[in-house]
């Protein structure tokens, strides 16, 4: 058995412990560790393995607690998984980044190294693909990017493309005119928006075109200048389709690109227009692809393992 301490001297216990312990509980519920927390010192009683690892998950709540904001759950999480896995390097390195999408709303920050080289890409590119399983913030960071160049004017209008592909199910069943078949393709988008901005915002820059979410059969023919356009579930883009958007590119403008090439939905695995695009722009000056991996996904910590699982079958198979 071992048994060591760390410090909390510095800085405020509750930013790491959380609110009326919670963080703490969670670190106890996630390692076979007797941990105890008195004053400003947290001391771990255990498997030398395990003790090494708990303290590896404060170290980086403390480094997360000296910036500016108090780590919740989903950073304990991410703590804790990177701990069990040994990532290297610490939950912050390097400092966060943060993205201010309303004066009224926390900053969105990204939580992975992964998603830090994402965020930081976009500012940098103008064209980024971004290929990654789910729950790894791809659509998500890539909104919140869209929504604070609008908030900095440094686009005048939000542009968000989704293909309208039948997933196991069929348009022609569902209820409504065309707008209402394939809004709930959409709705992943809406969802976004309505997380960072006020609804009657969002209604508002709907109203006047300042946004604008469409299939992206309704892309063709156009030039989009002065927009961040976002083309969200790519992977359900055509060949055909995928060279027609990228060509919508007008001046003053960015596009990200979005999806997962493991969940294609198309009838024709090999047609999926992002799967080729790698081979035809990877070498192209002024585009960027970024992949993110399971190790990124910040949703429930099961979501990890589900990818594992898949991947690991997959192999098998």
């Amino acid at each position: 058995m071992l048994k060591k301490s760390i410090s909390l001297e510095d800085i405020d216990p509750g930013a790491v412990l959380g609110t009326k312990d919670q963080n703490l509980r969670m670190i106890e519920k996630s390692f076979p560790a007797k941990i105890v927390a008195r004053g400003s010192r947290v001391t771990v009683e255990g498997d030398e393995v395990v003790v090494s690892q708990v303290l590896r998950v404060f170290s980086d709540l403390i480094a997360c607690a000296r910036t500016d904001f108090m780590p919740q759950a989903e950073e304990v999480i991410m703590a804790i998984s990177r701990a069990k896995t040994n990532q290297e390097g610490l939950l912050v390195e390097g400092g966060l980044s943060y993205i201010n999408v309303s004066s009224k709303k926390e900053k969105v920050r990204p939580k992975t190294s992964g998603q830090r080289e994402y965020v930081h890409t976009m500012a940098e590119y103008d064209v980024v693909f971004s290929i990654g399983p789910a729950g790894t913030g791809k659509t998500y960071l890539a909104v919140a990017m869209a929504v604070n160049a609008l908030r900095q004017k440094a686009v005048t209008r939000i542009i968000l493309v989704r293909p309208a592909v039948e997933a196991g199910e069929s348009l022609g069943f569902l209820p409504g005119d065309f707008r209402e078949k394939v809004d709930p393709y959409l709705k992943p988008l809406y969802d976004a928006l309505y997380d960072m901005l006020p609804a009657d915002r969002i209604r508002k820059f709907l109203d006047t075109g300042v946004i604008e979410i469409a299939p992206l059969a309704y892309m063709r023919g156009r030039t989009l200048n002065n927009s961040f356009v976002i083309l969200d579930e790519a992977q359900n883009a055509t060949i055909a389709q995928m060279k027609m958007f990228l060509t919508r590119l007008g001046v003053n403008s960015k596009t990200v690109i979005t999806g997962d090439i493991t969940q294609v939905d198309l009838s024709d695995k090999k047609a999926s227009g992002l799967i080729q695009v790698q081979d035809i722009l990877q070498n192209v000056k002024g585009i960027k692809f970024v992949y993110l991996t399971k190790r990124d996904v910040v949703r429930h910590k099961l979501v990890q393992e589900i990818i594992r699982a898949y991947e690991n079958y997959e192999k098998e198979k």
